[in-house]
């Protein structure tokens, strides 16, 4: 079953906790977090303090995506903040390994994040470790870019690759997701979609987020 990941990238900071509302009592699965440190991406965001102050607000997953170099000297810190998945981008380390055992250590998912110029090769060796694997469908570091039609195929692949390897790990993409980019991704066997614009831009998030949704059911 699909589910739809709001990114809080996107809503209004004044009103953060009303927009966190919004889109649970909307029907999200869980809250996209997404951290950047103004090094390994040209934007700068949220830190520890933040997913701290969510946690109270909302019962909702914290998928809290780690846009920072040295990801490990992070982890900690957020997943005691209250983080339930860190996602990792494989270019911001070269010990992914070790930073998936970290994150689990810490007692918390584990997510490895694969930017759209990297190929799958450079995560097969780690799959068998992660709880989720987030294809990004845009380049990282700001919101509201269009949807790159090619990374369909990466995660068509990526999927044909959990399924030969019998894991379990969810496919989540993120980046230009709408009612027009989704089905594509959808029918390319992703699981988790991230929604920032296109859910809180909107008059009724709750609205878009039920459009979302209604495409599974389209479709079965």
């Amino acid at each position: 079953m699909m589910k739809i990941a709001p990114s809080i990238l996107s809503a209004d900071f004044a009103n953060l906790a009303r927009d966190i509302q919004t889109v649970e009592a909307g029907g999200a699965d869980l809250l996209h977090v997404d951290v950047m440190d103004g090094h390994f991406v040209p934007n700068l965001t949220f830190g520890p303090s933040m997913v701290a102050a969510i946690r109270p607000v909302t019962s909702l997953p914290l998928d809290v995506h780690m846009m920072v170099d040295d990801p490990e000297q992070w982890i900690p810190q957020f997943a005691q903040a209250g983080a339930d998945t860190l996602l990792v981008h494989v270019e911001a380390t070269p010990h992914i390994h070790r930073a998936m055992q970290l994150i689990h250590q810490n007692g918390v998912k584990a997510g490895v994040v694969v930017n759209p110029g990297t190929p799958l090769t450079m995560i097969e060796p780690i799959l068998s470790l992660v709880d989720q694997v987030l294809i990004m469908t845009v380049n990282p570091g700001f919101g509201g870019q269009a949807f790159l039609p090619d990374m369909a195929d990466k995660v068509a692949q990526l999927a044909a690759m959990r399924s030969e390897a019998d894991l379990d790990f969810a496919i989540e993409v993120d980046g230009g997701i709408t009612d027009q980019t989704l089905p594509i991704v959808f029918d390319a066997g992703a699981d988790i979609f991230v929604a920032g614009s296109y859910i809180y831009n909107a008059d009724d998030p709750a609205a878009q987020i039920d459009t979302l949704k209604a495409i599974e059911h389209d479709k079965l």
